[in-house]
């Protein structure tokens, strides 16, 4: 059976920590003329537009000697209803891994059922876990160890946060959501999470004392529609000077991006000397290089 990467809880901590220094070393450039993945073959499967996640596989898998292929449903039967069933079978039957960004986790499951290579979450509408392997590469390389650390996630329940929740769970560190009541996290994550993660509706309060302080965009891909209502709802959750000063003093800033900077964080807190936001961006290219080779090789 092949080795799937759908939720942050497909790893172990060991699993994590491994891909976490890895990353690094891929980072570092000393092993840049390696190929290990001479020959692999990458499907992208987005229905979500990209920037990071498409350019860090794509500039990934070059790296390292494979090849990415950009599958759409403008240019692929899946704009025509092809099952997704078959499609999981014809492009596992021709490529080595199969990485997808769409709406449904549920969708991705069903991929992976019928795959006979590993399935890669890109986001969905439930997990983003290669975003937190980027943000954990991001903490460590400032930071060190995250066991015993405290993280204040600021906003929308979303799927970043579930896969920070996953994350908590599994390293041993403190998880504080602050959001407004009906925009907390998946019910079933938070479960899973037990203890390790506080979910409240006062920003101060989970962000006082924190070493880490994230946020999100208040309405996702998809959640246009509901603009106006989010902003209102999410008005006293905007991310400034005056909320920082509440963390730790060397806390840091962090935000998947893209971000709206007036909205759901000030410019003075994205662009200031607090923010891990460009290493954190960045990192998803060695996050990625680190998991696709941990499953192909």
């Amino acid at each position: 059976m092949p080795r799937n990467f759908l939720r942050l809880g497909d790893l172990t901590a060991a699993e994590l920590r491994q891909l976490t220094a890895r990353a690094i070393a891929q980072k570092s450039g000393k092993e840049r003329e390696r190929r290990p993945l001479a020959g692999r073959t990458l499907a992208m499967i987005f229905t979500k537009s990209s920037t990071r996640t498409r350019v860090s596989f794509e500039a990934g898998m070059a790296q390292l000697g494979g090849h990415a292929i950009f599958l759409s449903p403008r240019d692929t039967q899946l704009g025509r209803n092809e099952p997704l069933a078959d499609t999981a079978r014809i492009i596992s039957s021709m490529c080595d891994a199969i990485m997808v960004r769409n709406d449904s986790q549920k969708d991705q499951e069903e991929i992976a059922r019928y795959s006979r290579v590993p399935v890669i979450n890109g986001l969905s509408n439930l997990h983003h876990p290669c975003q937190l392997l980027a943000d954990l590469q991001t903490w460590v390389e400032r930071r060190g160890e995250i066991s015993g650390a405290t993280v204040a996630w600021i906003g929308d329940g979303n799927n970043v946060c579930n896969s920070f929740a996953e994350a908590a769970a599994l390293l041993g560190f403190k998880l504080r959501v602050a959001c407004p009541s009906g925009y907390e996290p998946d019910a079933a994550t938070l479960k899973a999470a037990g203890k390790a993660v506080d979910v409240m509706t006062d920003p101060k309060a989970a962000v006082r004392d924190a070493d880490l302080v994230v946020t999100d965009v208040w309405a996702s891909m998809g959640q246009e529609e509901e603009q106006q209502k989010r902003a209102a709802a999410f008005a006293s959750y905007q991310v400034d000077a005056a909320l920082m000063k509440l963390a730790r003093r060397d806390a840091l800033f962090m935000h998947c991006l893209p971000a709206h900077r007036g909205e759901e964080v000030a410019a003075e807190v994205i662009d200031g000397p607090q923010s891990a936001v460009w290493d954190e961006a960045e990192n998803r290219l060695h996050a990625q290089k680190a998991l696709l080779e941990f499953l192909l090789t």
